[in-house]
Formats: structure tokens, C-alpha cells, sequence
């Protein structure tokens, strides 16, 4: 304030000096030569005053570039309040937000499970990184491909994670091969998916006339039959079924088309990229096959050995199953009964698909060169408990397709083999399909297509372990990591499931699904009283005691040891697990698969 009163003096005292000055050559004539010494005097004083004025301006501007920096290194420096501390959104995103941006960011992660206000703000039409395999870009495939049909499913997307999954699919498919692409709502809520969309849809098809179709639901009716919806309103001789939270690489569609063009019955999957929920920033995932395990649950793991033999990860390898995501022949599609519309919400509809197709006639690839930016959920914002229409939907699934093995379906989900008082809707439809396309039994699925499935056949009880002395306390897995499994109040959940196979070995904490995984074995060691767990693999190798004798109802007693699994109160009057001398102690398993 100071400087810049100073300089306003300064140059209201050139002004004056200046007016003056004029006035004075005026009076005197223009022939005058300005050689008096008062008149040198007075040039000589404006001459100090103008150099002064100017230094000081100078002064000021770089002080005011001093001071701009420093507002700027505040601002980044500037600690602003976490206002979500323990929010996953903000873990590694959003330090630079305001408190009114991060109250909308969070609002926004909430009703959508990731971050939509990122996506609001970064173009339709980003660029995403090529993840593929050097050798996918040496392909060259066939000209004649087949055209394709894009079905996005969604409830409640947002407006700007839709717009960037067509603007991608447009922008990164040849046009003459690209069909369709079919919005299949399933009765969202949100209103800028109403006018707003329908306007966005609009300016595309003036373009590119009929390219953009709308389907919506008049009720919400799950993933099953939205795909369904998509499928029906579809007219490319490929369908190509994917969820609308994604973004399309460079050249995505060609390996598909040319592998359909190959063999109609083949149903492909490309491989997805993980878009971080947060940070919407693209992270390469390596090809794999989609497997699952008895609950029906999704799950990536390796190609078979065959696969790895080729020495091209750019090749398509066999999977037993799909993730949701789909590229198939659509009239193929059709003939082996497209997707079950008894499947409710969500879950299980893929594992279906995947097996329905290896035992009637075709059968599922994953197709390294095709990929796919999917945007991962930190959670499911429109169905927080997926666990009940899951649970639904897998007995389904069990009882249609896996003939003896359908009881491993209830063994997994911890539900008695009868009466488990779960409606699975009418299947009379489904298994007519099955006896019309002469489908395989699940046996040869087992044997030939998913033998890395534990078939469970020694199962003979399962669920939580009482013993009749404190029937509310249940045997359960402790700490993990540790080993020493516990008495605890009976919740039922996995950590109290207990297993008693037909060689003697008692799993406690769950069972795996695969043989290339290994359960946790009760162990008795031999000496002290605690009785321990260990990897079921491992103590084999070391002939560890983990052979049990077991009758339903009476005591657990180890074969090699002959001492028994008891239970005892300690001197702070909790009751503990212990191995000892057999006194008569009873136990009983939740569920019996085979009397023992």
C-alpha cells in the first residue's frame, strides 16, 4: 500500500510538472529553443521524477510476481481437511480437492461405487494405453469379417462412464464392421439418464443414423434378462454383450470377429484391463482363463499346461467358464438357449452360460489380443448383499446342470442338501433345452473341461462342529494367520465350518474348491493339550496326525495318538479345545452328506 502511494504521488506530481511545463512552451512561441537555465531546470527535475516512477513500477511488478508465486506454493503446500479420512476414494486420489469437492466426489463414490466425479471431468474420448502383446499388432486378419452388435447393460451408470463406453466403441471399431450398439437399461432411476441421454443419443444417430438403440425396462429384471433384451434387439451376426463401464482398446473387435468367422460355436471373452476405481488410471491384467468355484463365484486363474506350450501369449486359450462379458455368434447364441431368464439380479448367469456351452456342442475362449478397460467397483451401490440372490441362483444352476454333484453347490454355501427352503424358480423349460440339444452329462465338464475342480466325493459331513457338553460354542479357526483353532460363540459363518472327509481328515475353517489348493488339517501333535491346525499337503508329507475316528454324535478321537478332541474349563471359567485322555465327550457336525 505504502509503494503504490508513493508512486501515485510521484506521477500526480509529473502530470502537474508536465501541464505546466506545455503551458509555459505555449506562452513563449513554438520558435522558442528551450535554452534557459530555469527551463534545463525543470526538464532535468521531470527527467528524475519519470526515472523514479519507473523504477518503482518495476519494483512493483516483480514483487507482484513474488507474490503470485507465493500464493501458488501456499496453495499447494496448504494442508486442506480431509474431511473423508477413512473413505477408500481418498487412499490415494484427492489431495488437491476443496472440502466442498471432496463432499461431492464422496456423494458420488457412494451412489455409484467409483469415482464419478473424476470420470465427469476427464473427455469422453481419452486415450487409453496399448497393453497388448507386441505380436497382436503384427496380426492381420480377414477383410470379410463378420459385422457386430455392442450391448452395454447398466443400472444407474452414469451419464459419463455410458458416453465414454460408446465414444470409445465408435472411435476404435472399423464402421463397417460395427452394426449396433444396444443401451439395455434395466429400469434405472437416475435422471440424467432419462432426457439427457436420450439428447446424446439423438446427436450420434444425426451422424450416424440408427447406430445408437435404446432399450429400458419397465421393472428392474437382472443381468440375466437384460442381456437377453440386448441379445433380441441386436441384428449383427456377432453380439457382444459387455457391461457399459467400460472403454475399448485399439483394435479390439478384429480377434473376435475373425475367431467367430474360424468356428460359430465358439464363444469368446477378451481380457479385461483393471480401471482403479479411484484414480480411473488403466492397469494391464495378463491373460487368464475365468474358472469359479462351488459357490458359483468368479475367479481368474492359469490356462491349462497346453496353452503354455504354444510360447504365444497373443494366442486364445480354452476357459471353463465366461467373467459376464460375452462375444458369440448370435444366432449360435439363440440355438443353445442365449442366457436363463430365471436367474434373478445377479450371479451365476456367466457360470451357467460357460458350462451350458461346453456340454451342448461349443465351447469358451479368452482372446489375449482383444482387450478391454473394465472399471472395477470398490462397491456394488445397487444391491449391497449379493449373497442371497447368489446363493438363489447357484442351486439353480446346480440343479439343471451338475447332476450328482449339485449337493457340492450346498455343501459350499453351508445349506442342508433338503429342505433348504430357497424357492430356484421353475426349471421344467431349462431341462427340456438340455434334453433337446443331447447336452453332455457334468461328469465329462469335470473330466475334461475344469478337472482342476475338487469333486468333494469324500465329503461326508460338513458345517459347524458342537460339542454336547456347551452346544452354543462351535469349533472355529482362531486368528489367521495362526494355528490354533478355538472356542467360540456359534455365528455360523466360515470361519466355523468345519469338514469330515471319508480318509479321516477334519478342515476347519472352510474347504477349497480346487486341488491345487490345500485346506487346514486339525492336527494332534502327539504331546502337550492344544490341538493345532496345518496344511493338509504338508502334514501328509511329514506323516503328521491328522487321521481322525469319527461317528456322528460321539467322540472325536485322533488314530494315531488315540487321544480325543475334548473340550475343558480353565481357570477363568472359558472353556478351551484340548486333546486328551478320552472321557466320553460327544460331538456333532451341522449337516451329513453319507451316514458315518
Amino acid at each position: 500500500m505504502r509503494i503504490a502511494a508513493r508512486v501515485g504521488v510521484l506521477v500526480f506530481c509529473l502530470t502537474v510538472y508536465s501541464l505546466v511545463y506545455i503551458s509555459f512552451i505555449r506562452q513563449e512561441g513554438s520558435n522558442d529553443k528551450i535554452q534557459r537555465p530555469q527551463d534545463l531546470e525543470v526538464l532535468t527535475r521531470l527527467k528524475r521524477i519519470e526515472d523514479q516512477v519507473s523504477k518503482i513500477a518495476q519494483y512493483i511488478e516483480v514483487k507482484n510476481e513474488q507474490v503470485k508465486e507465493s500464493h501458488v506454493e501456499q496453495k499447494k503446500t496448504m494442508k486442506v481437511k480431509k474431511l473423508y479420512p477413512d473413505s477408500y476414494l481418498f487412499s490415494s486420489w484427492g489431495n488437491e480437492l476443496s472440502e466442498e469437492e471432496q463432499i461431492r466426489a464422496e456423494k458420488l463414490f457412494q451412489e455409484y461405487g467409483h469415482n464419478v466425479f473424476l470420470s465427469n471431468r476427464l473427455p469422453i474420448n481419452r486415450t487409453i494405453p496399448d497393453t497388448r502383446d507386441h505380436r497382436c499388432a503384427e496380426k492381420i486378419y480377414p477383410k470379410d469379417l463378420p459385422t457386430i452388435s455392442v450391448v452395454l447393460i447398466y443400472l444407474n451408470e452414469a451419464l459419463s462412464i455410458i458416453q465414454r463406453a460408446v465414444c470409445s466403441i465408435i472411435d476404435r471399431t472399423p464402421p463397417h464392421l460395427l452394426k449396433d450398439i444396444i443401451l439395455v437399461d434395466d429400469y434405472s432411476s437416475k435422471v440424467d439418464l432419462q432426457l439427457a441421454l436420450d439428447e446424446y443419443i439423438d446427436q450420434i444417430n444425426k451422424n450416424k443414423p440408427g447406430l445408437l438403440k435404446k432399450v429400458r425396462h419397465t421393472r428392474q429384471m437382472g443381468l440375466a434378462k437384460a442381456r437377453i433384451s440386448g441379445w433380441e434387439a441386436a441384428t449383427g451376426q456377432v453380439v457382444a454383450i459387455l457391461d457399459a463401464h467400460i472403454e475399448v482398446h485399439k483394435q479390439w473387435a478384429e480377434p473376435l470377429l475373425a475367431r467367430i468367422k474360424a468356428d460359430r460355436t465358439t464363444v469368446l471373452s477378451p481380457v479385461f484391463d483393471k480401471v482403479n476405481f479411484d484414480t480411473l488410471d488403466v492397469v494391464h491384467y495378463q491373460p487368464s482363463a475365468h474358472g469359479f468355484d462351488w459357490a458359483l463365484w468368479c475367479m481368474y486363474e492359469s490356462f491349462r499346461p497346453e496353452w503354455f506350450k504354444l510360447k504365444d501369449p497373443s494366442e486364445p486359450g480354452k476357459s471353463p467358464s465366461v467373467m459376464g462379458i460375452l462375444v458369440a455368434d448370435r444366432q449360435f447364441l439363440g440355438e443353445i438357449g442365449i442366457l436363463d431368464e430365471g436367474m434373478e439380479i445377479y450371479g451365476g448367469e456367466n457360470v451357467e452360460l460357460g458350462i451350458r456351452v461346453w456340454l451342448c456342442g461349443g465351447s469358451i475362449e479368452v482372446v489375449p489380443c482383444s482387450k478391454i478397460a473394465h472399471i472395477e467397483r470398490a462397491h456394488k451401490p445397487y444391491s449391497p448383499d449379493l449373497s442371497k440372490p447368489m446363493i438363489r441362483n447357484a442351486l439353480r444352476v446346480a440343479e439343471i446342470w451338475m447332476d450328482e454333484y449339485k449337493s457340492n453347490v450346498n455343501i459350499a454355501w453351508n445349506l442342508p442338501l433338503k429342505d433348504h427352503g430357497i424357492d430356484i424358480g421353475d426349471v421344467t423349460k431349462r431341462k427340456k433345452l438340455r434334453d433337446k440339444l443331447k447336452c453332455k452329462p457334468f461328469k465329462w465338464y469335470l473330466e475334461n473341461v475344469y478337472p482342476q475342480l475338487d469333486t468333494w466325493e469324500n465329503i461326508l459331513g460338513y458345517g459347524v462342529l458342537k460339542n454336547n457338553i456347551k452346544e452354543d460354542l462351535c469349533i472355529d479357526q482362531g486368528s489367521v494367520p495362526g494355528s490354533v483353532p478355538i472356542l467360540y460363540n456359534c455365528h455360523y459363518y466360515d470361519p466355523q465350518h468345519c469338514h469330515y472327509s471319508r480318509n479321516g481328515e477334519i478342515y476347519v475353517g472352510g474347504i477349497k474348491s480346487h486341488i491345487y489348493n490345500s485346506n487346514r488339517c486339525l492336527l494332534d501333535s502327539g504331546f502337550g493339550k492344544t490341538p493345532t491346525l496345518i496344511d493338509c499337503k504338508h502334514a501328509k508329507e511329514k506323516g503328521l496326525n491328522i487321521q481322525w475316528s469319527f461317528t456322528q454324535g460321539q467322540e472325536i478321537r485322533n488314530k494315531n495318538t488315540n487321544r480325543c478332541l475334548e473340550i475343558a474349563q480353565g481357570e477363568d471359567s472359558y472353556y478351551y479345545l484340548v486333546m486328551q485322555k478320552c472321557t466320553g465327550q460327544n460331538w456333532k457336525i451341522q449337516h451329513v452328506v453319507k451316514d458315518f
